[in-house]
């Protein structure tokens, strides 16, 4: 009787010994059906570089109040598919800048340029970058010598952070969540028959804080990518700092310490913090949305199945008609600086090139995680009302999930005005464009901008 009892009892041990087994076996399997790693490196000038984001500064900075980073995150899928997202505390992405890190991906890892989503969180408070010949046009050789070795060294940062994150991939869990975050708030107020930069509470925003969160297979936080659709712009200061931006991810890596956060700035060209001004008001308007990503993290998460679909393409937007060599000749006399340094730019284009530009071919990228999520990436520093809109016309359940749509992303060349932005007119509208030199612009948009853009991401979603 007891030999029976002990032999039923050695059995069982037996039994729940191979079951588990087994179901580590199973648990390991569907853990490793995502691959995730991930990377980051300072990105911070060594030297007393000039910043960007305001034409007004005339000297370089001569601070830091935190670093800036570069940040990346990999993934592979269950059907073979790899992505890469790379996150930069910086006031821009040049085209050149992405060819260059398409080049790598593609002659390194073997990646189709659909697999590389770039965003910048925009910050006013970064060094220049400058990669193309308008963007160079006319600097003292000093500062000349300071952004060609930044662009130089950035650069090898940059690929050495992605073949990191491809190497590190491991086995790993995707989940999404989201929650909302209110300090952004509209800055086109009418004023006198146009529109003047100041706050309008009555004006279109977008809240939403998309999270994705990456674990390994014990359950540990790894990776949180979170958005927010909103300038960086609290501060004009003459230091290095990540903006609010900068202090939600160290907030959050503070607290998650064994996790790096990528901050994904959204479609937040019309959209300001406020209040602005001081470093505590970037402090604090980072923790407010940090604190947003922690009531993600709460919230039921939404497990992404391990599937990658990524698509790349351009949209072809159109200018308005160009300026004669006479309105030219008229810019480049103006008692306004900017206005006179970007009509004798326009003139020596002309002069060069035989013509002004007519067109810009600006990328446009879609990224769908499972059947759960939809990324979409979007160039330039794009209005609220694409994200607004896109996410009215695609959000289902059932087929594409999730709408994530980002804005900054890939080639922050222009800003990109929705219809409705440009026939009001204004600064996002079109009297912006004196400031950009990456891309010489002669002028506004034409009106059928948003829908250009738009076109593409659908044709794109319907491949």
């Amino acid at each position: 009787m007891r030999r029976t009892f002990s032999i039923h009892i050695v059995n069982a041990i037996k039994t729940c010994s191979v079951f588990a087994v087994l179901c580590a076996i199973a648990t390991t399997v569907v853990a490793a059906d995502w691959q995730a790693g991930l990377a980051k490196a300072v990105i911070t000038p060594d030297n007393p570089t000039w910043m960007a984001g305001y034409a007004s500064r005339n000297r370089p900075a001569d601070g830091t109040i935190n670093d800036l980073y570069a940040k990346a995150l990999s993934l592979r899928s269950a059907n073979g598919e790899t992505f890469v997202l790379v996150t930069m505390d910086l006031i821009s992405i040049p085209f050149p800048l992405r060819h260059f890190l398409e080049d790598h991906v593609h002659q390194q890892h073997s990646l189709p340029a659909s697999a590389l989503m770039l965003n910048c969180s925009h910050t006013h408070c970064g060094p220049e970058i400058r990669t193309s010949r308008w963007a160079l046009d006319g600097l003292e050789p000093n500062r000349l010598k300071l952004a060609e070795q930044y662009v130089a060294s950035l650069k090898k940062k940059l690929t050495t952070t992605i073949d990191l994150a491809l190497e590190r991939l491991e086995p790993s869990k995707l989940v999404y969540v989201r929650s909302r975050c209110g300090f952004g708030m509209n800055r086109r107020t009418p004023s006198n028959g146009g529109f003047r930069n100041f706050p309008n509470p009555d004006g279109p925003v977008d809240h939403d804080v998309p999270v994705l969160k990456i674990e390994d297979p014990d359950g540990k936080t790894k990776g949180i990518v979170f958005g927010y659709a909103c300038h960086n712009t609290t501060l004009g200061i003459y230091q290095f700092c990540g903006d609010y931006a900068g202090f939600a991810q160290q907030y959050l890596e503070e607290t998650h310490k064994d996790a790096i956060a990528m901050f994904v700035l959204g479609c937040g060209a019309d959209i300001n913090p406020y209040p602005r001004g001081t470093v505590e008001l970037a402090q604090t308007h980072g923790k407010s949305l940090a604190t947003a990503v922690e009531a993600a993290l709460q919230t039921t998460p939404l497990v992404l199945k391990p599937h990658l679909d990524h698509k790349y393409g351009k949209a072809l937007l159109e200018y308005s008609t160009a300026p004669t060599k006479a309105e030219l000749i008229e810019r480049s006399e103006s008692s306004n600086q900017y206005i006179a340094a970007h009509g004798k730019r326009l003139l020596k284009q002309l002069e060069q090139d035989g013509q002004l530009r007519t067109n810009y071919e600006a990328p446009v990228q879609v990224i769908k995680l499972g059947n759960a999520l939809t990324l979409i990436a979007l160039p330039g520093e794009t209005c609220v009302d694409y994200s607004l809109r896109l996410k009215a016309e695609l959000s289902d359940e059932t087929s594409r999930g999730r709408i994530w749509v980002a804005g900054y992303s890939n080639d922050v060349f222009a800003y990109i005005p929705s219809r409705r932005v440009l026939l009001e007119g204004g600064y996002e509208a079109g009297d912006s464009m004196k400031y950009f030199t990456t891309v010489l612009q002669h002028g506004p948009f034409a009106p059928n901008v948003e829908e250009r853009l738009i076109y593409q991401v659908h044709r794109l979603l319907d491949e």
